[in-house]
């Protein structure tokens, strides 16, 4: 016999107020009481009874008291990150609300990776900007890994990129949009370039920029090298920034494998140079990631529908899109 799913008691659910909510929010991201009472503007000894009320009526102590910090319990933990969802779910329904009250046409975060944000996503911002020219859009160029903790706690309306952990397959849709191919790319004047041919053991005594760990193609590099039975670089660089990684390549003889997309004009104009080398695995796809259970806003979906059609125009699309389950 199925149970049905446990809801909160009826005396929590009208007791709970937003400056409830609020506090957590702020405590979650201070984990200082002080702190937390002065953005909050009020005393440190009304913000400790609301605490003192918000534990009482879940019968639970969510902070342990330290000398210097408040840190969260197991179930504290739970709490702020559904007191964050909500706080960040009500600012976002005053802001549009605000908006279209005042005739505007609202707000779009984005959050997207680098190899995306050099053609598909441009392409297709200038596009929406075309038709809905007064919408506010806000542009994260980031690792999948950090935008998806983003989408989670709701400060992105959508993210281009890739699911990094299996339980996200609970959490997001995800619809394939582009195939990721790379390059491995230097400083124009590097020494390689001059040789006839590169093998991937040619590039193990040169330093590289690399990707953070938990990101696709810091996975893909770490397999080429490993495949080849060779060691870790003699010395690296991790970032996420294209534009850091650019003045890198052309300041030292360094190395790096970055998406074809993102650094295809700089190798075209002479900027870089491309090691043509063996790789022999490509990165999964990315795709558009949203919220499950959740109707995107009308200019999220509206913005979806033109990375489509973009992505189809310009190459590498995967005619088929599927939805995480």
């Amino acid at each position: 016999m199925s149970r049905s799913p446990a809801v909160p008691p009826p005396s929590v659910l009208s007791r709970l107020r937003f400056k409830h909510l609020q506090l957590l929010d702020i405590l979650g991201r201070t984990h200082n009481l002080r702190i937390a009472a002065e953005q909050m503007h009020m005393t440190q000894p009304a913000a400790t009874k609301i605490l003192g009320d918000i534990e009482s009526m879940f019968g639970a102590q969510l902070f342990e008291r330290l000398p210097r910090e408040m840190r969260p319990t197991d179930l504290g933990v739970l709490s702020l990150r559904y007191a964050s969802a909500a706080v960040a779910d009500l600012g976002k329904f005053a802001s549009e609300f605000h908006t279209m009250k005042s005739g505007g046409y609202g707000h779009l975060a984005i959050g997207a990776i680098t190899a995306s944000t050099a053609q598909v996503v441009a392409a297709a911002i200038k596009e929406i900007q075309q038709q809905r020219p007064r919408l506010i859009v806000r542009l994260i160029d980031q690792s999948s890994d950090q935008l998806a903790i983003w989408l989670e706690e709701k400060k992105l309306d959508l993210m281009i990129g890739r699911l990094t952990e299996a339980r996200q397959e609970t959490l997001f849709n995800f619809e394939d949009l582009s195939a990721e191919p790379v390059w491995v790319v230097v400083g124009r004047h590097h020494p390689l370039l001059k040789q006839a041919s590169v093998e991937i053991a040619d590039l193990g005594a040169w330093p590289w920029i690399l990707y953070p760990p938990a990101t696709a193609i810091r996975h893909l590099f770490d397999e080429t090298f490993a495949a080849a039975g060779m060691q870790a670089p003699v010395g690296m660089v991790e970032t996420p920034s294209i534009f850091s990684t650019l003045e890198l390549l052309q300041a030292t003889d360094m190395i790096s494998l970055q998406p074809r997309a993102a650094v295809a004009k700089y190798v075209q104009s002479g900027l870089l140079g491309q090691l043509v080398v063996p790789i022999r695995r490509t990165m999964t796809n990315y795709g558009v990631i949203t919220r499950k259970n959740e109707i995107p806003s009308q200019p999220a979906q509206e913005f979806m529908a033109i990375l489509r059609t973009t992505a189809e125009r310009l190459g590498d699309h995967v005619a088929v899109p599927r939805t995480a389950t």
